[in-house]
């Protein structure tokens, strides 16, 4: 049985058909949550952002071009809700380090914050690749970062991320080659796995 494209569910969800839409959740709903969440850092803002980000495709399902790929569309939509996300946070206020939670009675935030005792221990066991990974991606310039997490993460084609993002796609292709090169260098003590990213 071959699979139905994004763009066919989307042309029956015009016409009624919800379970279409619910295909293109099951479909994207996964991949959409981990470009949000590499993105924010948090996962209720991430969940936010999937459930607005369909929100979204519900009520704009009149104005999607066939012409467009749904993929597209719906990651410039979370591509958006992140930014958005983004500027909201640098408009919070920064709690100090020794203000106390609402009750007065908890823990100070410098109390909350894990000492590096336990971070140390946390490397030691299975998961300090895992660790590593995900901080040099963090520590990937913004425009790099966003290209490797929409190609690596959400799997677009350098075609679609370069019209998503508004670039030609020959600077897309350039952003990913400087970022695969940053985390290889970050890696670089994990050999076998910086080669790999070549």
């Amino acid at each position: 049985m071959t699979e139905v494209s994004d763009e066919a569910l989307m042309e029956r969800y015009q016409r009624g058909d919800q379970s279409a839409f619910g295909q293109l959740v099951r479909k994207h709903q996964g991949p959409l949550f981990h470009f949000a969440l590499r993105q924010l850092r948090s996962e209720p803002a991430a969940e936010e952002v999937v459930q607005d980000a369909f929100v979204r495709v519900v009520q704009s399902a009149a104005d999607f071009k066939h012409e467009a790929r749904f993929s597209t569309w719906l990651y410039t939509i979370a591509r958006n809700l992140c930014i958005d996300q983004i500027r909201k946070r640098a408009h919070r206020r920064h709690p100090s380090l020794d203000e106390r939670g609402e009750d007065d009675d908890g823990p100070t935030l410098g109390e909350r914050t894990p000492d590096t005792k336990a971070s140390v221990e946390r490397e030691a066991t299975g998961n300090e690749l895992k660790v590593r990974i995900a901080a040099a991606v963090d520590r990937l310039p913004e425009d790099q970062k966003e290209v490797f997490l929409l190609r690596e993460v959400a799997n677009l084609p350098f075609k679609e991320i370069a019209d998503l993002v508004g670039v030609p796609e020959n600077t897309i292709k350039s952003r990913m080659r400087y970022a695969l090169e940053r985390l290889k260098d970050a890696l670089a003590e994990y050999e076998e796995y910086a080669r790999a990213l070549r």
